[in-house]
């Protein structure tokens, strides 16, 4: 039997991904986010949401400079992420607080974050207003990927990555499970 439950801000999995960004002196900032998702093949894009009620130093930076990467935490790296998303920028210089490094993006003015076996490259695209968040669409100009996370073909394996997943009703982080087949393969026998 179904029960109907509040409505709230809900998508399973949700990855945990950090954006980062230059302030307007030229820091490094960055702040852990459970709002992302694809939202383009052509031309490849991001979409993330931060919370703008708040204030923000890494939204603040995004804005300004129209440039941000995404990185993508491993299992890890967990306590440094969540650590990325209760503090702020304002306060403490995060990156160097939990003695990560940071070197610049080849193809945008924005700091990746050397720890992060992969990182995006987004330019920002359109900035929309919706309810307690601004939500950023940024077309993926690079992605830079440590290479024990790739496969013969350049592409990220996703069980070497280890990504992070977060879910916002239990305020908890999850490892993410195995693989149980290709898409694309197996549906195919309803068609």
């Amino acid at each position: 039997m179904k029960r109907n439950i509040r409505p709230r801000a809900m998508m399973y999995p949700a990855p945990a991904v950090v954006a980062s960004a230059y302030d307007s002196d030229g820091n490094a900032d960055a702040c852990t986010l459970a709002f992302a998702a694809m939202c383009s093949h052509h031309p490849p894009a991001v979409m993330i949401a931060i919370n703008s009620t708040l204030k923000r130093k890494t939204l603040a930076s995004i804005l300004e400079k129209g440039e941000f990467c995404i990185g993508f935490p491993s299992v890890e790296h967990a306590s440094e992420a969540d650590y990325l998303g209760i503090e702020s920028g304002y306060n403490v210089n995060k990156i160097e607080k939990i003695n990560f490094t940071t070197k610049k993006a080849e193809f945008v003015d924005a700091p990746i974050i050397d720890e992060f076996k992969v990182s995006v490259e987004c330019r920002v695209m359109a900035i929309n207003e919706i309810g307690s968040h601004t939500q950023i669409t940024g077309e993926i100009v690079n992605i830079q990927a440590d290479s024990d996370v790739l496969d013969e073909k350049n592409r990220v394996m996703f069980e070497r990555l280890e990504p992070l997943a977060y879910d916002d009703v239990t305020h908890s982080y999850f490892r993410m499970g195995e693989k149980i087949d290709d898409a694309f393969r197996m549906g195919l026998k309803y068609k």
